[in-house]
């Protein structure tokens, strides 16, 4: 390393968020960020430390971290984006919305702050594309194979990223209007501004991938079509399905998933549809239930949308509220107390709360009942068992209630029963170890056979499906 006690000379300085009476007013990037000045001094605070576990056991990507942080260091820009680019294909995505599990696995989170390790990722793709280096992946040589990959999501747009620079011909079905999956639908303009997508978008059709979207495979296209049209199929349509809250009065109106919620508003942003088809919290008393990343989009976007409050309940304990900056399960992922932007534009959170009814006239949801619970482990090694408090149940007026609480499987759609593809005892798409179903030249990746995970873990398992897929057609 260039400078092997940056450490002890700097402490860890963070990216800092536009004022919350500014950032509300809009759906603009809420981050204020380093200048690449401020990142080359950050950067020499990685301590060349005997095993690089950032690498090696926080990051799904293995991103070569310690190495791209001495090249920032040093000022070597363009070397430090070769770097990256060897294993991130997306880290302008990466780079904005992970949630760093390789920080918390820096060696420095032992005993202090770790090294700003997702700041300077995205710190040497936007220098990359402000001096013209990122450029698309053209393949040398090109083959007579024909690769569809269904769903644009994370885990398809690194699949056919690959796939294409392999020398495939490869087209992206997406069923949606653009291409980009929940990157687009699901996660808010404020977290990830959509023109940051289309610019990869495009560098991907300059290399050669085709993009057909509102295309519904199974409706649209038939599945046995598909299946005769290309040697290969991969499927990448995420975990949509949502988990849903099956109490007393459920039916009523002003009750919906999260996705759904998100989705029209980010439509609405787009200017695809008018503000009278979105789901609107303006001057609604909003009820998030579900504590994730999800229910965090939630609250920010009702407070953008003119709430009048917002709730988030949590059926889990609260966790640990750690103040310290270094990590207290080094090098684990810790289970602590995070509180987003979104958090702090405005929200009352409460945890081991868990909904018994929704109640309202006219069709509509007016207010909702609670119990406090605790979670009582009855026998070590055993499930953890809900208990109600006596005496702890309250009630809440509330006119919108936004489901939050994660998805359980990818959508059961035709595109899977026409095709005859297995699915696991959670509902997952079944597949071995290389990605494959039980059809053959069926393929499945990300959220589709794993469960709803992280962005950077759905990259991962797109890159490594499209490193089986490749060997399968070489063994052909």
């Amino acid at each position: 390393m260039g400078d092997k006690k940056g450490f002890l000379k700097h402490d860890r300085q963070d990216k800092t968020y536009r004022p919350v009476g500014t950032r509300i007013k809009d759906y603009k990037d809420v981050c204020e960020y380093l200048t690449d000045e401020e990142m080359q001094v950050q950067a020499s605070r990685c301590m060349d430390c005997g095993i690089p576990y950032c690498h090696c056991l926080g990051c799904p990507l293995n991103n070569l971290i310690p190495e791209w942080n001495d090249l920032v260091y040093k000022g070597k820009w363009e070397k430090a984006l070769r770097r990256l680019e060897k294993t991130n294909p997306f880290p302008e995505f990466t780079g904005r919305i992970c949630p760093a599990p390789c920080e918390t696995s820096c060696t420095l989170s032992i005993n202090c702050a770790p090294v700003s390790i997702c700041q300077i990722e995205l710190a040497i793709i936007e220098h990359g594309f402000r001096e013209g280096w990122v450029k698309p992946k053209i393949p040398r040589h090109l083959k007579n194979t024909r690769i569809a990959v269904i769903g644009s999501g994370p885990a398809g747009l690194a699949a056919a990223d690959s796939l294409r620079a392999f020398g495939y011909h490869v087209v992206v079905f997406e069923k949606a209007e653009k291409a980009g999956g929940i990157l687009r639908y699901g996660i808010p303009d404020f977290k990830l501004e959509k023109w940051v997508i289309d610019r990869r978008l495009e560098l991907m059709k300059e290399a050669g991938v085709e993009f057909e979207t509102d295309v519904n495979i199974g409706d649209d296209i038939s599945s046995s079509y598909l299946k005769k049209s290309f040697d290969v199929i991969l499927i990448t349509a995420g975990s949509r399905e949502p988990r849903d809250l099956k109490i007393p009065g459920r039916e009523l109106e002003g009750i919906h998933f999260a996705m759904d919620y998100l989705s029209l508003s980010n439509l609405c942003i787009d200017g695809k549809i008018g503000e009278d088809k979105i789901i609107s919290a303006a001057g609604r008393n909003v009820l998030v239930i579900g504590g994730g990343d999800t229910g965090s989009d939630c609250i920010g976007t009702a407070n953008r949308q003119g709430a009048k409050k917002v709730y988030q309940f949590e059926i889990l304990p609260k966790p640990v509220d750690w103040k310290k900056p270094h990590n207290p399960d080094w090098p684990e992922w810790p289970v602590i107390l995070r509180t987003s932007s979104s958090h702090k534009e405005g929200a009352e959170r409460k945890w081991s709360i868990s909904t018994k009814q929704f109640k309202g006239s006219s069709k509509k949801i007016e207010s909702a009942d609670f119990v406090k619970i605790e979670w009582d482990t009855p026998q070590p090694g055993s499930r953890p068992v809900i208990k109600e408090i006596p005496g702890s149940e309250f009630s809440l007026q509330v006119d919108l209630v936004l489901l939050a609480m994660g998805f359980v499987h990818v959508e059961h759609g035709r595109l899977i029963t026409d095709l005859g593809i297995e699915l696991d005892e959670r509902g997952n798409i079944k597949t071995d170890e290389a990605y494959a179903t039980n059809i053959e030249g069926v393929y499945a990746a990300g959220d589709s056979n794993t469960g709803s995970s992280l962005v950077v873990r759905a990259i991962r398992h797109g890159l490594n499906a499209a490193d089986s897929i490749n060997k399968f057609l070489c063994r052909k």
